[in-house]
């Protein structure tokens, strides 16, 4: 991880699959050999390395700019709520079998509402007791403490020790059938190297598992980037988890991402700089070589406990909702359908449909960028919207049109019907009713063509069009010929340097010449038009 703050704890299996085996099975039904789980999911985290090495070789982080403050808030308050509802089964001291695919959390909560009648009191009572403690020392204690002293009360800490010695001296598992932590291996795996031949086979499915992985790591470190107020590099965090999976994948580790609940813990409890992650790594250390056998009586209650109030922070993120409604009702979307299909169908394809939802939003912006016309300021030069300002006033016979964002392949015929419907008049209509009139015998003269419409003339201010490409300037060639054959001059003013040139170069190549009536500002583009009216 980089940044001044360490962001997340791995978590095998959290942000990938409940079993990998499951995810793969399908590409090695007809593979002859036989492989244990272990060899298969050692090669999936090698894979999974891989490939995040390889994004990180070719700068793929910026994937990142995808991840909108409303995709990630909503995301992790989403799972937030699948970290809490996996915690339930502990704090009442219930044994629900573990689901697995989509709808999970929908299953969960069924189970749990079957097993209520099961709850173990002297559970609740733990869970009870621990959550109080733990909040009247977050809420009241810690604050008071904070300005006598510098160091913070390791409340959680005392928490897990604590409840490891009354389980232990009070006999809880025995007398209250309480669930405890259970066996803890001591020593560490030794090094095996990943089965190779696998790679191939796993490869496709390591995919999914890669980007789902990265995308929820990155998110968490997002949120606490912004809570902290700290910048992070994208890719440097690809490349850390690259070579933390590939290193990983020879000691028998999942693929790693990062954990909700280890990382609010974490943070909770002060964890600022890498060396929180040092002194971690090293208690962990410790606790697998020599002292882990301690913490086997440990009551889950006790842990579900710590967990639930760190999720605190979390889920006072949907607040941000409130926010999102009223600055932006597209970013009000793409937080409740991530939301809603997180916790209603799985985590992996509720991060795909706001990532969709995103894209889908940021295409249809822009092919519908802002337009509107506008009017002018008396006594001065300036320009502005006719529905945003009172004192804007139109002037006679003339329509200033204001595109804003780009013109494109995309979204030429989207402009061409905006420009019509804005300054009220379609050329086509006006060509059709006059051959029409001309079929039944009714021949018009000048005076008649121009008493059809008071529109003289059509200004378009491309001082907010940022890119044109030849199908843009195909359509600005196309609707000015279309105004120019009804008698209405059509002009371009404040056109940028990029655009400008795009124009020119099709123009070299398409008609041989400068034929886009362009002026340097709206100004002057008037100025002409009311000369060229008066000379006549």
């Amino acid at each position: 991880m980089t940044g001044k703050v360490v962001t997340s704890y791995s978590n095998p299996g959290y942000a990938t699959s409940a079993n990998i085996t499951d995810v793969v099975s399908q590409n090695l039904e007809n593979v002859a050999y036989t492989y244990t789980p272990m060899q298969v999911a050692t090669a999936v985290t090698l894979m999974v390395g891989i490939f995040q090495i390889i994004m990180y070789t070719f700068r793929l982080g910026i994937v990142t700019t995808l991840l909108s403050e409303s995709l990630v808030n909503s995301f992790t308050t989403a799972a937030a709520v699948y970290v809490l509802i996996s915690q339930i089964k502990d704090l009442l001291g219930l044994k629900l079998p573990k689901q697995k695919g989509y709808f999970k959390l929908i299953f969960t909560v069924i189970d749990v509402f079957k097993e209520i009648k099961n709850t173990n009191i002297a559970a609740v009572i733990i869970s009870t007791v621990s959550i109080i403690i733990l909040v009247i020392n977050n809420e009241f204690l810690k604050q008071r403490v904070s300005k006598k002293c510098s160091l913070p009360i390791p409340i959680e800490l005392i928490a897990v020790v604590g409840g490891t010695l009354i389980s232990r001296y009070c006999d809880l598992p025995k007398i209250y059938n309480i669930e405890t932590v259970g066996h803890i291996p001591i020593g560490l795996p030794k090094p095996e190297v990943p089965s190779f031949e696998l790679l191939p086979l796993v490869a496709v499915d390591s995919i999914a598992i890669t980007m789902v992985s990265y995308t929820i790591t990155i998110s968490m470190a997002l949120i606490f980037a912004q809570k902290l107020s700290y910048e992070i590099d994208s890719n440097q965090e690809l490349l850390a988890m690259g070579f933390s999976n590939v290193m990983g994948s020879f000691f028998s580790c999942m693929p790693i991402s990062a954990s909700l609940s280890r990382s609010l813990i974490q943070q909770t409890v002060g964890g600022r700089t890498q060396i929180a992650s040092i002194v971690s790594c090293l208690m962990l250390l410790i606790i697998l070589l020599w002292i882990g056998p301690f913490f086997e009586l440990l009551p889950r209650c006790v842990l579900a406990s710590i967990i639930v109030v760190a999720l605190k922070g979390m889920f006072q993120q949907a607040n941000q909702l409130v926010k999102f409604w009223k600055l932006s009702k597209a970013d009000t979307v793409i937080w409740i359908v991530t939301f809603s299909i997180v916790t209603l169908i799985n985590i992996d394809i509720g991060l795909l449909a706001g990532l969709l939802v995103s894209l889908a939003i940021l295409l249809l912006q822009a092919i519908r960028p802002y337009t509107c016309l506008l009017g002018h300021i008396p006594n001065t030069d300036l320009y502005l919207d006719l529905d945003r300002y009172k004192a804007a006033v139109e002037i006679h016979g003339v329509k200033i049109f204001h595109y804003c964002g780009t013109l494109n392949f995309g979204n030429s015929c989207y402009f061409k019907s905006i420009v019509y419907r804005l300054v009220g008049v379609c050329p086509q209509e006006i060509v059709k009713r006059r051959k029409l009139r001309t079929e039944e015998g009714h021949f018009l003269d000048d005076k008649d063509a121009e008493d059809e419409h008071e529109l003289r003339c059509v200004i378009m201010d491309m001082s907010a069009l940022s890119y044109i490409d030849p199908s843009g300037v195909h359509a600005l060639h196309a609707i000015s010929e279309e105004f120019t054959r009804v008698n209405v001059e059509f002009y371009f003013v404040n056109c940028s340097s990029p655009v400008f040139e795009m124009i020119k170069k099709c123009d070299l190549y398409v008609h041989g010449a400068m034929s886009l009536k362009i002026f340097a500002t709206i100004q002057d583009a008037v100025i002409y038009f009311q000369n060229m009216v008066a000379s006549r």
